[in-house]
């Protein structure tokens, strides 16, 4: 039976890693992703995780590797944070467009300049348009269930792309939460043998990522979000299975008290359970206020959104990265997008904070819903600059 104990979140990450039986981990030591390849380096060493580990000399060559290895057919893990990632990028492209079900964890840190160890968004958000799948966890119990998931929903042959698990630099990476830990009879009950759909065989030579003149490139890229939006089928049909299974519920928006709200937060990532308590207290004090918490970014869910926020009258954004030149944050221009077309739309307040990983607290929420219910909307908010 599972078991639930007080675990680092990072460890527990690694134990998910380990539970479905990764053939191959691939990485680049960086702050606060570290803790999590450091203990998968140990697991191997010590025979835990029959796998091959590769301490690669940066993070461009750690997912070069994790290319090499998907292809061969190998189920295969990296994980990074901030400037590590953004030494992917190109690399991120590939994978996606080779249809490669790599498995990453980011463990979201602030890009540099100025350098910052600590969370924020603006790490993935500059690669929201890679091609890979992105959820999020908003504390231990989904990181570790979501790492889970993302190997069965990346390598299902309806999928076959890369996917990546986010959670929050240090104020979940660092942190020791009681943690329901699965045996591996219950994991192998859920996670299959990895079977790729396209292996190398040197008896029936394949060709990828290829040469594509103007006439071709652009059909591929066009398949490629095929993918990424049909995937969304996926990712609902292994969160049902995983809730049979243990018992934990996942959707791709989640809703707490919206039934009868007039305004409504919005949140990604692990700040979700603050805004969760400050609810809670606006409740008490007579506000009807609701929450939503995005747990899949990509594909974006649309058409769950539009749905969660149908009644309210004012939506209230809370994001923790920032296009510089643009008009708010990426989640700002998604959601307004998804809204663009819609006879019936919400008011729409866009706030960014926990830059660099300034601290979000519970009366940021209430600050937020008390001056969107008082002024017109701006094209965004930067909350908590010192002047």
């Amino acid at each position: 039976m599972a078991k639930r104990e007080g675990i680092e979140i990072s460890i527990a990450v690694a134990e998910a890693v380990k539970l479905a039986n990764t053939d191959m981990v691939a990485a680049y030591p960086i702050t606060p992703q570290t803790h999590i390849v450091e203990k998968l380096a140990e697991m191997v060493a010590d025979g835990e995780l029959k796998a091959s580990y590769i301490n690669a000399e940066s993070e461009h060559s750690a997912i070069s590797l994790c290319l090499g290895s998907s292809i061969a057919g190998a189920r295969t893990f990296t994980a990074t944070s901030s400037q590590g990632l953004a030494l992917m990028h190109e690399i991120l492209y590939i994978a996606a467009g080779m249809r490669l079900p790599i498995v990453m964890l980011v463990v979201n840190r602030a890009l540099s300049a100025p350098l910052s160890i600590w969370g924020d968004h603006s790490d993935v958000m500059a690669e929201r348009d890679t091609g890979w799948l992105q959820l999020f966890a908003q504390n231990g119990q989904e990181a570790f269930d979501m790492t889970l998931q993302a190997f069965k929903i990346a390598e299902d042959h309806r999928v076959m792309l890369p996917i990546i698990v986010n959670i929050d630099g240090f104020t979940l990476s660092h942190v020791i939460e009681p943690i329901e830990i699965l045996e591996q009879a219950e994991v192998n009950k859920f996670i299959n043998e990895f079977k790729p759909l396209y292996p190398l065989d040197p008896r029936q030579p394949m060709t990828f990522g290829a040469f594509a003149v103007p006439e071709y490139y652009i059909e591929a890229k066009k398949q490629v979000e095929d993918a990424v939006f049909s995937s969304a089928k996926v990712i609902k049909e292994v969160w049902n299975e995983f809730g049979k299974l243990f018992g934990r519920k996942y959707t791709p928006v989640e809703s707490y008290k919206t039934t009868d709200a007039n305004i409504l937060l919005l949140t990604l990532g692990g700040i979700g359970e603050t805004a969760q308590t400050a609810v809670d207290e606006m409740r008490a004090d007579g506000i009807k206020v609701g929450l939503l918490k995005l747990k899949m970014y990509r594909p974006f869910p649309i058409a769950e959104l539009r749905k969660a926020v149908k009644n309210a009258k004012t939506l209230v954004i809370a994001e923790r990265a920032m296009s510089i030149g643009g008009l708010g944050g990426p989640l700002g221009f998604e959601v307004r997008s998804a809204f663009y077309n819609e006879t019936k739309k919400p008011i729409i307040h866009d706030y960014i904070l926990g830059l660099g990983g300034r601290d979000v607290k519970i009366d940021d929420f209430k600050m937020m819903v008390s001056r969107s219910l008082k002024n017109k909307p701006k094209e965004y908010e930067l909350i908590g600059v010192r002047e």
